[in-house]
């Protein structure tokens, strides 16, 4: 792990950690704030909604990051990024879970959760994965082309032609391919789950019976093609993108 760089990437990040457990608060509240120059934390939903609203009204702008538990009194995790998403679509969310609470997480993936993590805690690896979400905001704050998605050195994405290029030569994509690497690409780190990703690829095939089998043959393929593309299967949740920190 380069500290130097983590530094790098979360110098500017306001991060909202919403945890009920005090104990458990207090222990990643302590790490967050030797990572983060700002840290807010609330204590359950309720608390959290009310505190990312009123640190939108007092800066005109969203935390960059939230942190936050799924199971809470007043209102849990799931109704808090329903609410919140109302709000800012965009919003990036990591979900803290008890190993017990999967079940949970189902609907979070729908409504688009950036990562998520099991208690207890594994610390040497989240602290891995928020470095690549905190590259990811990085990169968004400073990138002059917005429509431009660095997957690699070499491999990028355009949002806006839609075309994937290495080494500024396209490759060649099929219709299906290209709403799946746009679709994935749009929130990096984020979770689609099949049924999601097969409703955007196959949206005007109404006389067609699509499945899952149909989605992993294209992914298949795709990763064939393109292997640095780095789409990664959730377990039971789905997929996402999982791209490198690019320095």
């Amino acid at each position: 792990m380069d500290y130097g760089l983590l530094k790098k990437y979360t110098r500017d990040i306001n991060v909202l950690f919403i945890e009920d457990d005090n104990d458990f608060r207090k222990e990643l509240f302590e790490l967050l704030q030797d990572i983060f120059p700002e840290v807010t934390f609330a204590v359950d939903g309720l608390d959290g909604l009310k505190k990312y609203t009123e640190y939108y009204a007092s800066t005109n702008k969203y935390y960059d990051l939230i942190i936050s538990d799924i199971k809470m009194p007043h209102m849990d995790g799931i109704e808090l990024v329903e609410a919140i998403y109302k709000i800012n679509p965009e919003q990036i969310v990591v979900i803290l879970s008890a190993r017990n609470e999967f079940s949970y997480l189902l609907p979070l993936v729908n409504l688009g959760i950036q990562q998520f993590f099991t208690k207890p805690i594994n610390y040497a690896t989240f602290i891995e994965d928020l470095m690549k979400i905190c590259n990811k905001i990085y990169n968004n704050n400073i990138e002059d082309d917005n429509n431009i998605v660095k997957i690699d050195k070499s491999l990028t994405w355009n949002k806006e032609t839609k075309e994937l290029l290495l080494d500024n030569s396209m490759i060649k994509l099929t219709k299906k391919e290209i709403i799946l690497v746009d679709k994935i690409l749009k929130h990096n780190g984020r979770i689609y789950s099949a049924e999601e990703l097969i409703s955007s690829i196959w949206f005007d095939a109404f006389d067609v019976n699509t499945d899952v089998k149909n989605l992993k043959n294209i992914i298949s393929r795709l990763r064939k093609k393109v292997p640095s593309l780095h789409i990664k299967n959730i377990y039971g949740m789905g997929y996402k993108a999982d791209l490198p920190i690019i320095e």
